[in-house]
């Protein structure tokens, strides 16, 4: 099927390309039917495009917590886990909504929703936002030029 998207054009989604959320995304949940994208010319990309296929003008950008230096263990309840039709949690990837920061904030720039990540069963493709009420993140430092004393 052929999509138009606000920030890519025009696209071809393949079925087998989309991913399901049942209960759509915090504060859009009417959209359901979302696919990844991104630049074609990034070799590696950092992050990506959540492109939603139900509004053109909806594109979520993501990323792997693991690129921010932060790991997640989270525990699905057993609907989570059903709605995911999660058997294997290595089929399970986790990712984190990136948005911009209000201008007038001390430390404007980009931030990401540590609350609310996305977690995407791989196989089914179907995926879920889960909020939060504590965030505990693995904090890895790796840039420490000198052990602490």
């Amino acid at each position: 099927m052929k999509v138009d998207t606000f920030l890519f054009g025009s696209v071809d989604v393949r079925p087998e390309q989309v991913i399901e959320f049942p209960n759509g995304l915090l504060s859009f949940e009417t959209n359901k039917r979302f696919m990844l994208i991104h630049e074609t010319d990034a070799s590696e990309p950092v992050s990506f495009t959540l492109q939603s296929l139900d509004d053109p003008h909806l594109a979520l950008q993501i990323i792997d917590p693991a690129a921010l230096g932060f790991t997640y263990e989270l525990a699905l309840t057993d609907a989570e886990t059903a709605l995911l039709k999660l058997d294997n949690p290595a089929d399970a990837v986790v990712v984190l909504v990136l948005f911009k920061k209000a201008e007038e904030e001390a430390s404007a720039g980009i931030g990401a929703n540590l609350r609310a990540p996305i977690i995407i069963n791989t196989k089914t493709r179907i995926g879920l936002q889960k909020l939060l009420e504590r965030v505990r993140p693995n904090v890895v430092l790796s840039n420490l030029s000198s052990a602490a004393a």
